[in-house]
């Protein structure tokens, strides 16, 4: 029933630009922590951005924090995650999460996760 659906992953040049989102069904996003996570080919799942469900707060990745932005909207019942001056580093398959923890950084905590969308950032 719950179900998490990433899009708006693409191809841009180094410096660009892309904006993912993460439309949410079967849950409020008011009543989940949610996360952005990525995953590159042979390294372990990483935690990218959180927001937290009613205050709003945000966490980021330090490799991230100045580049990105998480936010969401309550009445789409959408997350969001803004990128911006993009790194070839940053190629990787994103995922949308959502947990019943009060705050997480890391996979195992998360309860749903989307399908995943691919962003690749060329030199």
């Amino acid at each position: 029933q719950v179900q998490l659906v990433e899009s708006g992953g693409g191809l841009v040049q180094a410096g660009g630009s892309l904006r993912l989102s993460c439309a949410a069904s079967g849950l409020t996003l008011s009543s989940y922590y949610m996360g952005w996570f990525r995953q590159a080919p042979g390294k372990e799942r990483e935690f990218v951005a959180g927001v937290s469900r009613t205050r709003g707060d945000r966490s980021y990745a330090d490799n991230v924090r100045g580049r990105f932005t998480i936010s969401k909207d309550s009445a789409k019942n959408t997350l969001y995650l803004q990128m911006n001056s993009l790194k070839p580093e940053d190629t990787a398959v994103y995922y949308c999460a959502a947990t019943t923890h009060y705050t997480s950084n890391v996979v195992d905590a998360y309860d749903y996760w989307g399908q995943g969308t691919q962003v690749t950032v060329s030199s």
